[in-house]
């Protein structure tokens, strides 16, 4: 549901300057609400609040495109700005994700309904660098690539979890298998789980090769 501010300041915009563009409109994301500014040209009520929620970001897509609103500009805070971004390029509405390091060094920004005012003047006067964003598909790519690389981290460290667990216990089990993760080590792992103590039916998971390469370092 979206509330009107009770009492917001009016943004003039310096008369030496040419505005670029007038139907653009500046966005304050949070993570429960986000406060949108569209000037007041646009709408008798320009600075509003919408909670983000699909059906309200919804709505308020709907009101950018009442009020003949082309782009808007928001910071990239999180990933709190995906959400409305997607539904709002899907409505036609250009998006300019900036650095919020371009628009912070400002005194006098108090609250949120001035921050979005303040990136809509910064905008209509073409003042904010867009960010690169690339294409859908290599976005969603990323996210795997991403994904991927945290499960091999998370894995890494596990294995050394269970080294570490079987060298307080003295089973020198890396010292005989390469790779207690394969197969033959996972097959001893389980059994020694499952109960199995007997160094010589543990000692029958292991291939050969392996068992010689054992003995040949206790050897050395």
């Amino acid at each position: 549901m979206s509330k009107s501010v009770k009492k917001s300041t009016t943004i003039r915009f310096h008369e030496g300057l040419q505005q670029l563009r007038k139907d653009a409109g500046g966005m304050d994301i949070g993570a429960s609400e986000i406060w949108v500014d569209v000037g007041v040209e646009n709408d008798f009520e320009p600075v509003r609040r919408f909670e983000t929620f699909t059906a309200d970001l919804n709505r308020m897509a709907e009101w950018l495109i009442d009020c003949g609103i082309k782009s808007v500009v928001m910071e990239s805070t999180g990933v709190y700005w995906i959400p409305a971004c997607q539904i709002l390029e899907e409505r036609g509405i250009e998006v300019l994700l900036v650095n919020p390091r371009y628009a912070k060094n400002v005194s006098g920004r108090k609250s949120d309904a001035l921050d979005c005012q303040w990136l809509r003047t910064l905008h209509c006067y073409g003042l904010l660098p867009a960010s690169f964003r690339p294409v859908r598909e290599i976005v969603t790519l990323r996210s795997y690539l991403r994904h991927r690389q945290m499960l091999i981290e998370y894995a890494a460290a596990h294995i050394q979890h269970m080294q570490k667990a079987m060298t307080q216990m003295n089973l020198q089990l890396h010292h005989v298998i390469a790779d207690i993760t394969g197969l033959t080590g996972m097959r001893i792992i389980r059994a020694i789980v499952g109960g199995e103590r007997n160094r010589k039916k543990l000692a029958k998971e292991t291939p050969p090769n392996s068992r010689e390469r054992g003995n040949n370092r206790e050897g050395s």
